[in-house]
């Protein structure tokens, strides 16, 4: 059986090429607007698979940019009705469908109280799309499955492009443009070896650091919904704040040791949990020698978790399969979630 899934995450490379051909105008349009009047706070509006791209997005704006950015509780608008002085400030929503109402009513007070509205979506009709100031597409065309795969690595490669043109990087430009081709290769990966701990698995942890932890999250999510796998996603760093109480023999853990600072630091981790008896799964570049997964690598570090998701995503389809469950439709999952 070949799911869906699996073909629409082996065409997430053709969906960030011909995303990359688009709107290339409109996006060094925005990144002039941003450097001209820079916001006074950047906040993000997303959930799910979202909101993991929303955490790589708010990383790459700290990281690169200097500028503090947060993820916003919707809540506080569409229940609580919290005062928030959105003048100035940048607010950037982030879906596949662009349906769901807390998404869409959050933007739409930003927008009201005079903050610059941007929403990376994959429908550009969707009252998401219009409510936004600035809509950039994410091209990745229609997703039959459940499990957004395609669509949550064209919101990554659009929040890159987004800091890109914003801090006018050049060299994170060439990069970006890069990333077809390396997709490709991940998308080629052999993960096989990780299926012999994950088929009888009911939990595993995941793990990753910097940039990669978005991933790590996204991996935990995917694992919970196409193979009904108990996952947490933790912070390399957030380990020993009591999570490694849970390993004892045997215990799977998946660490995505992407390359950059933190990288040290997963390997450490992954050496001593495999002395205290886990069944550790290390993703790693082919320059790690104690890895059990190779990560094909961009061109450079920041974009790393993207490819790393683009690998993990073949073996999520395959594990969900092996499992005999179908990736394509989650047992009690709808394509479209709509929350208030």
């Amino acid at each position: 059986m070949t799911s869906a899934m699996r073909k629409e995450a082996a065409g997430a490379a053709t969906c960030v090429a011909h995303q990359l051909q688009q709107d290339q105008a409109r996006y060094a349009e925005l990144g002039r607007a941003l450097r001209d009047g820079p916001p006074a706070s950047v906040l993000t509006i997303a959930r799910g698979s979202s909101d993991h791209a929303a955490n790589y997005c708010t990383y790459l704006i700290m990281a690169r940019l200097g500028r503090i950015a947060a993820s916003l509780p919707m809540s506080l608008v569409t229940l609580y009705g919290a005062p928030l002085i959105a003048q100035n400030a940048l607010a950037i929503a982030i879906s596949q469908s662009g349906q769901s109402p807390d998404l869409i009513d959050t933007l739409n007070y930003f927008r009201a109280g005079e903050a610059r509205t941007v929403a990376l979506v994959n429908d550009a009709s969707s009252p998401l799309a219009q409510a936004a100031e600035w809509c950039m597409p994410l091209h990745a065309g229609a997703e039959l499955s459940v499990a957004a795969t395609k669509s949550f690595i064209a919101s990554l490669v659009a929040s890159a492009r987004l800091i890109a043109h914003w801090g006018a990087d050049a060299a994170l430009m060439a990069a970006i443009d890069d990333l077809p081709d390396t997709l490709t290769l991940a998308a080629n990966s052999d993960w096989s070896a990780a299926l012999e701990a994950l088929v009888p698995a009911q939990r595993i942890m995941v793990v990753g650091r910097g940039p990669g932890l978005p991933i790590a999250l996204e991996a935990a999510l995917k694992f919970k919904e196409t193979s009904a796998i108990q996952a947490e996603a933790f912070s390399g760093a957030e380990i020993k704040h009591g999570p490694m109480a849970l390993i004892d023999e045997g215990y799977p853990l998946l660490i995505f040791a992407t390359r950059g600072p933190g990288q040290a630091g997963l390997l450490a981790l992954a050496q001593e949990m495999r002395e205290r008896g886990a069944n550790v799964l290390l993703a790693a570049p082919e320059d790690v020698a104690e890895r059990t997964l190779t990560l094909p690598v961009a061109a450079t570090a920041d974009l790393d978790p993207i490819v790393a998701i683009q690998a993990f995503y073949m073996l999520a389809a395959d594990l969900a399969i092996a499992r005999g469950m179908d990736p394509d439709k989650p047992r009690h999952l709808n394509k479209v979630t709509k929350t208030h």
